[in-house]
């Protein structure tokens, strides 16, 4: 059976629980992923001919393993495995395994490295056999890696990535996926970290197209060129070496020059003139826009990308917001891109994305392809669309739908988020590009309104901007409100009864009946797609083609935000479907349930029931067992009562004095021991009654827990023979119907559920802010004050 994708991922993160405590996480992740490394490609390409990777005679894993509990395991990885596998593909400054300060020292660190080999033996992470086309399974648990490693190495040691939804992002807005593309197609990054996002834009092409990438620090451009293979794209060039002031890339004297170039490299990096005079550039980066300050050296970075792009050629950088309005040297060069045409776009981020920042970031994005008939700069605002994740902020996937269709549409319907900034305001904000002078996306403010707070009801165009509710059920406000006044109203039910009106008004409930409609109508088309899917199929362009599907269904639908709808389908993609489309593609349509069998400390397994993938046993019993559930489940809710009732008279008789507060444990044999002792003693007839309540009640709880027991015993049988019964079509039916279209039509009904919960909320909120109008605030303040002051005259007198 294929390894689930949450399997491997869990897997391999908990064999960096074995280094944990010894160094830092910008220091373990280079041992783990080199491990990682060494599995792959020698799962990929051992004894294979004219592979792309060379693996030295003794320098596979199976040489790895042969090491483990050897004493001086650590040397021997250096020299047997690790050195000879860089030697021969070009990968510098591996991790050294015989470092005693981070690895511990004599058998300390021999069991450390023999855990952690041992970890990556598991027979499940085969890779040579877990790479469907198209559907990059390690690559993506890398990527799982990697965003892990830079959340725990802080701000100081995370820049080595560019987190993944931002690297999407890009890879979408510079159009590389509408480029008729080929292998002479080239991406470069200048700042690659562990080439993250050089691999995210190379993905998002129809075809392969050549890599190039240039990184400074050493060992993460050791871990980038890993990161390439583990991709999939060995042949990808990757260089060390500091870009601005030593690039790799050279076509003669000049720079190469790519068909795509995107970057995230350092913000506001203060050392990036350090050994190059920008005057006298020898690529002639700053001559034509100027020189950026020796302090501030965003714009050279992209600076460097407009030079190293080809004539038609497309690119991204992300850049702090400084860029966009700071002066002095940086504004002219503003100044002359914006002449030139160059700037396509800015995509404005919410703060706190970055793992070596916490400054928010924009995007820059360059076409120099339509320079020339550039008819002004497409901004979007997406600052506030983001979901919190542990310390960092994190764009949810329909926050990253939304960039981009906004952008690729050139989208301005909504202007509180995005909008084309014509030559002519840009040049009035003197070539200024802050979002905040082009796009007003800050919530509006609530207005109180005077008159209502004076004289009381609740102002008429307050009611009136609720207009999207009203389009859709117009009778439902007249059910709601009535007149008072000229331009007031005031509720026409209890106020208890706002959301029993709105739910039981015939628009409303004809509004959620469509909804169930409409959505039944996706179902059944769904339901024959998803029935369709055969071994081999691809879940990565599954959940595209479904996932976009919905979104585009509920595109004009009204009170429902379809990419909210997009998102409960993407959030249980990520949490169930997802694996399970994995185990459908890798092994058909197949339902067998395993036994789950856990190790103590001693070693000694323990047998720990059952379970199956696929096709939990709920769903089994749900079709096919329910009355025997039912009977369970009455069983279950009597022995709950007795329970109750024995709790209860056990607080209730445990004080001092009373029946059961002698007892240092309240147990079957106490109790029947003190009804000996009292039993004939006339004066404990009470006590007496209150032992053999207890009594009964606890041997009713005993019968009723055997039943329990012995109900469940049978159910868990039935439902577990059920499985071998179970037919290809019965299988997709429970997982496609009973499983995954159950689930998403209950988080549908969640967003039906938020229509009617915002719309009672906002009444509910007017209501109570007009309910009481000033004069009768006043009168009870005078009230109030009148009886204080009663009561201080009573206590002068007194």
């Amino acid at each position: 059976m294929a390894i689930k994708k949450s399997e491997l991922y869990s897997s391999l993160w908990a064999s960096c629980d074995l280094l944990r405590g010894g160094m830092d996480a910008s220091q373990y992740k280079d041992y783990v992923l080199v491990l990682l490394f060494i599995k792959y490609i020698s799962d990929k390409y051992a004894g294979q001919k004219y592979a792309p990777i060379t693996i030295p005679a003794g320098a596979s894993f199976r040489d790895l393993v042969a090491l483990k509990g050897k004493p001086d395991i650590g040397d021997l990885i250096n020299k047997k495995i690790t050195g000879p596998l860089a030697a021969a593909n070009k990968l510098a400054d591996m991790p050294d395994f015989n470092d005693t300060n981070k690895l511990g020292s004599g058998p300390e660190m021999v069991k450390r490295l023999s855990d952690l080999v041992a970890v990556f033996e598991n027979p499940a992470l085969d890779f040579s056999k877990n790479r469907a086309d198209g559907d990059d399974i390690l690559g993506d648990a890398y990527e799982y890696l990697m965003r892990h490693f830079a959340t725990e190495s802080g701000k100081s040691k995370g820049q080595f990535y560019t987190p993944a939804e931002v690297s999407r992002i890009i890879a979408a807005v510079i159009g590389i996926g509408n480029t008729k593309t080929s292998h002479d197609t080239t991406v470069y990054d200048p700042t690659c970290g562990s080439g993250s996002l050089l691999l995210k834009v190379g993905d998002m092409a129809h075809t392969k197209v050549t890599l190039y990438g240039q990184e400074k620090d050493s060992a993460t451009s050791g871990l980038a060129r890993m990161n390439m293979i583990l991709h999939d794209n060995p042949t990808a060039l990757i260089a060390q070496g500091n870009t601005l002031t030593d690039p790799k890339f050279l076509d003669g004297a000049a720079l190469k020059t790519f068909d795509f170039v995107v970057a995230n490299p350092p913000f506001s990096d203060k050392r990036w003139s350090t050994g190059l005079d920008p005057l006298h550039d020898p690529y002639a980066r700053f001559d034509t826009f100027g020189a950026p300050p020796a302090k501030q050296g965003d714009y050279a970075y992209l600076l460097h990308i407009i030079r190293s792009l080809k004539s038609k050629g497309k690119g991204a950088c992300i850049l702090p917001h400084g860029v966009l309005f700071r002066g002095n040297a940086e504004a002219e060069i503003r100044k002359n891109l914006i002449r030139h045409g160059y700037i396509k776009g800015i995509i404005g981020l919410p703060a706190n994305l970055f793992y070596g920042t916490g400054i928010p970031a924009c995007i820059i994005v360059i076409d120099k392809e339509n320079a020339r008939t550039r008819e002004g700069i497409f901004m979007v605002d997406a600052s506030q669309g983001f979901i919190k994740d542990g310390p960092k902020n994190r764009l949810r996937e329909q926050d990253i739908h939304r960039i981009v269709d906004v952008f690729n549409r050139q989208d301005e319907s909504d202007p509180r988020y995005a909008c084309m900034a014509s030559p002519a305001e840009i040049e009035k904000n003197d070539y200024n590009l802050n979002l905040s002078r082009y796009i007003e996306s800050s919530a509006t403010e609530d207005t109180q309104d005077i008159e209502g707070h004076l004289r009381g009801g609740i102002p008429f165009a307050d009611v009136k901007a609720m207009a999207d509710y009203w389009a859709v059920c117009p009778a439902l406000k007249q059910a709601l409100f009535k007149s008072l006044r000229t331009g007031y109203v005031e509720l026409a039910v209890d106020k208890a009864a706002i959301k029993t009106t709105i739910y039981q008004h015939p628009q409303f409930a004809g509004f959620i009946k469509d909804m169930d409609a409409y959505f039944a109508k996706w179902r059944k088309q769904v339901t024959k797609n998803f029935k369709a899917l055969e071994p081999g199929f691809h879940p990565k362009q599954l959940i595209v083609d479904i996932a976009d599907g919905l979104l585009k269904y509920y595109e004009d639908k009204p009170l429902i935000h379809a990419y909210d709808v997009y998102q409960h389908l993407m959030d249980y993609w990520a949490e169930t479907m997802q694996d399970d489309a994995y185990l459908v593609a890798a092994d058909g349509w197949v339902a067998k349930p395993y036994r789950i069998i856990e190790k103590d400390k001693k070693g000694k397994e323990k047998d720990k029931g059952w379970t199956c993938d696929l096709l939990p046993k709920p769903l089994i019993v749900a079709r096919h067992f329910a009355k025997q559930q039912a009977t369970l489940d009455a069983k279950l809710t009597e022995l709950e009562a007795i329970s109750n009732q024995i709790a209860e008279l056990e607080e209730d008789q445990s004080g001092e004095d009373l029946a059961l507060s002698g007892f240092d444990k309240i147990t079957v044999a106490a109790v029947k021991e003190r009804i000996r002792e009292v039993e004939n003693d006339p004066e404990s007839v009470d006590e007496l009654a209150v032992l053999r309540a207890w009594s009964r009640l606890n041997g009713l709880e005993s019968q009723l827990k055997k039943k329990v027991k012995d109900l469940d015993a049978e159910l868990d049988k039935l439902a577990y023979n059920r499985y071998a019964k179970l037919s290809v079509d019965d299988i997709k039916t429970l997982v496609i119907e009973d499983k995954w279209l159950a689930r998403i039509a209950t988080d549908l009904q969640s967003e039906l559920d938020r229509v009617s919960q915002n719309l009672t909320r906002r009444i509910g909120e007017l209501v109570e802010r007009y309910a009481t109008p000033l004069p009768t605030l006043t009168a009870r303040m005078a009230e109030l004050q009148a009886k204080v002051d009663a009561h201080l005259a009573k206590m002068e007198a007194a």
